[in-house]
Formats: structure tokens, C-alpha cells, sequence
């Protein structure tokens, strides 16, 4: 079992920045991937970006060059710094995490609300 507890959301304008941060407790050390999705109101879940345990990192076009996602494996903590953020990124936004053992179990956090409004 995994548990996720993600913070940082809020509302900024367009062009500011947040971070969001994820904690992650239980069984840590079976985690094989960490990432962050988001769900805007009326839309499907969408990923956001990926990290692996070696640090391999996949991100969406759509946020590519403006979010960062990292990983602090020592604190079991995950990390996406946002900049310039645009309108079109207001969603909740989850954690994620990919067990591997027998069988590959997906974990979700409660979800953080960012809102990017003037």
C-alpha cells in the first residue's frame, strides 16, 4: 500500500507560478514510477508528466518547457514547479504512483485544485 498526500495548489494569475508537492508513505521502495495528472471540469484525466526510479522523466506537449517534474527519493517526496501558467491549466491536479510486485497496482492522491484566473 501506498499512501499519496499532495499540496501546493491555489489560485494565481496568468504568467505566475506554483509548486505542487506529493508525500508519499507505505511502501516507498516498490514504487516504479511517480507522476502528476489533472482533470479540468467536463474532461478526462490527463497526464501531466512521469518520473521513473532512475529519474527518466516524460512530460506533455502541452506543458512542456513550462512545468518540471522532480523527485526526492530520500524524503519520498514528488515535486512540479509550474511556470507561466496559462488559464487552460486550471484543473485539480493528482499524484501518482506505479507499485510493481506480483501484479502492477496504480495509487492516486485526493487531488489539489489549481485555479489560474485573473
Amino acid at each position: 500500500q501506498v499512501q499519496l498526500v499532495e499540496s501546493g495548489g491555489g489560485l494565481v494569475q496568468p504568467g505566475g507560478s506554483l509548486t505542487l508537492s506529493c508525500a508519499a508513505s507505505g511502501s516507498t521502495l516498490s514504487i516504479l514510477r511517480m507522476g502528476w495528472y489533472r482533470q479540468a471540469p467536463g474532461r478526462d484525466r490527463e497526464l501531466v508528466a512521469t518520473i521513473t526510479h532512475d529519474g527518466r522523466t516524460n512530460n506533455a506537449d502541452s506543458v512542456k518547457g513550462r512545468f518540471t517534474i522532480s523527485r526526492d527519493s530520500a524524503k519520498n517526496m514528488l515535486y512540479l514547479q509550474m511556470n507561466s501558467l496559462q488559464p487552460e491549466d486550471t484543473a485539480v491536479y493528482y499524484c501518482y504512483a506505479q507499485v510493481v510486485l506480483a501484479l502492477t497496482t496504480d495509487y492516486w492522491g485526493q487531488g489539489t485544485q489549481v485555479t489560474v484566473s485573473t
